[in-house]
C-alpha cells in the first residue's frame, strides 16, 4: 500500500508540466491501458498488480461512459489452498469536475460510479464501485490516467476491496473533419479545407467584401466584417437583416427605424410623426377639446374648462355659497333713486369679490330689483343701472368681465309687500345666480 501512495505522488510531480485539455466533443473517445492494483479487505491476500484497459465515450456536459476491464491474481483467497484469478468488467459513468469548476488546462479530475461482473476463480457475481481520479495531458491526445476507488463484490463469499490504477490515455475522434490540420474547435470552417492564417477557412470571397465565404453570413452581397459580411445600407449600425427600416437610418431601440418626434414610436407606425404622443394612441397626443390640460378620454366636461382635480369640470359654488352671496347681495345699499353705492355697501361688496375669485371657473348673473315706488319704466331702468353698477365694481376689482352678466326685473318680482317701508326695503335688492 505504501508503494502505491509513493507512485501516486511521483505521478503528480511528473504531470505538472502538461499543457492541454480534457476529453471533449472534439475528441470524444478515450482509450486507456496500464496497470492496476487491488487490496482485498478482511482476507489474507497480498496486494497484487495486473493489467487494466478501458474505453470511454464523451456524452456531453462533463459526463462520459467507460467500459473497463482488469485482471489480477489473488493469492489463496479466503484461506483457499491455491491462488485464484480475478477478472473485473465494469461499466462506469464518469463526471469531469472541470465542467463544474472551470478548465484547468492539463489537469482533468473526475469522479466515477458504476458496476459490473466479477470473476474469482470459478465463482462470479455482480459488483458496485465508486471512486475518483484524474487525467494529466501531455498533448492534445496523449496523457496519463490515474484512478482509485472502492469496490464491493457479491460472489458466494462477498468481499470488499480497494482498486488503484495508472495507465497511458489516448484521446481520439473526429477532431479535424476537413483534414486541413486545424482542429474543428479552432476551425471557423470545419468542413472546408482552409488556411491556418484564415482560421481554417479557404481563401475565397465571392462578394469581395474582405470576409471569406465560410465566415460570411451574406456571401453574395458585399457587407462589413463587424456584421459577418452582411450589409448596413443606411449606415445606422444595424445590419439590414435585423433592420426593419434598412433604407432609412434609425435607432437600435426601434430596430433601425427613425423617430422624428422622439416619442418612442417609429415613424412608420406613428400616426402623428411630427408631434409627440403615447404609443397607446398610435403616437398622437390625446385630444383635449377645451384645452384645460385634461384629455377628453378622462374629461367629464369635454367642452368646458376645468381642473384635473375636478375631472376636467369647472369648480362651481354649492348651495351654501350661493346663499351667502345672496345674503350679501340683499344688503347692497344705493343712494335714493340712484345707482351709486352708499358707503356702508363696500363692506358687503368686498367679501362677494373674494367668493367670486375662489371659483374662477364659475360664471354668474347679477339681477337687479326695485320696489313699486315710481313708474314701471323708471324702476326697470333703475334696476338695470344698479345691476350694471354692481357688475362694474366686480370687474374693477379683478373679476373677468366674461364671467359676469346682468338682468334687470324692475318692480316685477317682489319678495315682500310694497305697502310697508320694511316690505319695500326687502324688494330693493340685488341677487346673484349661477349662469348655465
Amino acid at each position: 500500500m505504501k508503494h502505491v501512495k509513493i507512485a501516486f505522488l511521483a505521478l503528480l510531480l511528473i504531470v505538472s508540466y502538461g499543457t492541454t485539455n480534457a476529453q471533449d466533443k472534439e475528441n470524444p473517445w478515450m482509450l486507456t491501458f496500464g496497470a492496476n492494483a487491488i487490496d482485498v479487505k478482511g482476507g489474507n491476500s497480498d496486494i497484487t498488480i495486473g493489467p487494466k484497459i478501458s474505453l470511454g465515450r464523451y456524452l456531453g456536459k462533463g459526463f462520459s461512459l467507460e467500459l473497463a476491464s482488469a485482471v489480477n491474481e489473488i493469492s489463496r483467497p479466503w484461506g483457499a489452498g491455491s491462488d485464484a484469478t480475478y477478472v473485473g468488467l465494469d461499466l462506469n459513468v464518469k463526471y469531469d469536475l472541470n465542467n463544474a469548476f472551470g478548465e484547468t488546462s492539463w489537469f482533468d479530475p473526475f469522479l466515477f460510479v458504476g458496476g459490473g461482473e466479477n470473476w474469482v476463480g470459478s465463482e462470479d457475481g455482480l459488483g458496485f464501485n465508486a471512486g475518483a481520479g484524474f487525467n494529466a495531458w501531455f498533448s492534445d491526445h496523449v496523457g496519463i490516467n490515474v484512478s482509485g476507488g472502492y469496490k464491493k463484490v457479491n460472489t458466494p463469499i462477498d468481499f470488499e476491496m480497494m482498486q488503484y490504477s495508472v495507465g497511458l490515455a489516448w484521446k481520439f475522434g473526429n477532431s479535424d473533419s476537413d483534414g486541413d490540420g486545424i482542429r474543428d474547435k479552432d476551425d471557423d470552417c470545419p468542413f472546408e479545407v482552409g488556411l491556418a492564417e484564415l482560421k481554417g477557412c479557404p481563401d475565397t470571397d465571392s462578394d469581395n467584401d474582405g470576409v471569406e465565404d465560410c465566415r460570411d453570413e451574406c456571401p453574395t452581397v458585399a457587407g462589413l466584417a463587424e456584421f459577418h459580411g452582411c450589409p448596413d445600407t443606411d449606415g445606422d449600425g444595424i445590419p439590414d437583416m435585423m433592420d426593419k427600416c434598412p433604407e432609412v437610418a434609425g435607432l437600435k431601440a426601434l430596430h433601425g427605424c427613425p423617430d422624428k418626434d422622439g416619442d418612442g414610436v417609429a415613424d412608420k407606425d406613428d400616426a402623428c410623426p411630427e408631434v409627440p404622443g403615447p404609443k397607446t394612441n398610435a403616437g398622437c397626443p390625446f385630444k383635449d377639446t377645451d384645452d384645460d390640460g385634461v384629455i377628453d378620454l378622462i374629461d367629464k366636461c369635454v367642452e368646458v374648462k376645468g381642473p384635473a382635480s375636478n375631472d376636467g369640470c369647472p369648480v362651481i359654488p354649492g348651495e351654501e355659497v350661493m346663499a351667502e352671496l345672496n345674503k350679501y347681495g340683499r344688503t347692497i345699499l344705493f343712494d335714493t333713486a340712484k345707482w351709486t353705492f352708499k358707503k356702508e355697501s363696500y363692506a358687503t361688496l368686498e367679501p362677494m369679490t373674494t367668493i367670486f375669485k375662489e371659483y374662477p371657473d364659475a360664471n354668474f348673473i347679477i339681477e337687479g330689483h326695485t320696489d313699486s315706488v315710481g313708474t314701471t319704466a323708471s324702476n326697470q331702468l333703475l334696476s338695470e343701472r344698479r345691476a350694471n353698477a354692481v357688475r362694474d365694481y366686480f370687474i374693477s376689482n379683478g373679476i373677468n368681465a366674461d364671467r359676469l352678466a346682468t338682468k334687470a326685473f324692475g318692480e316685477s318680482k317682489p319678495v315682500d309687500t310694497n305697502a310697508t317701508p320694511a316690505g319695500r326695503s326687502n324688494n330693493r335688492r340685488t341677487e346673484v345666480k349661477l349662469a348655465e
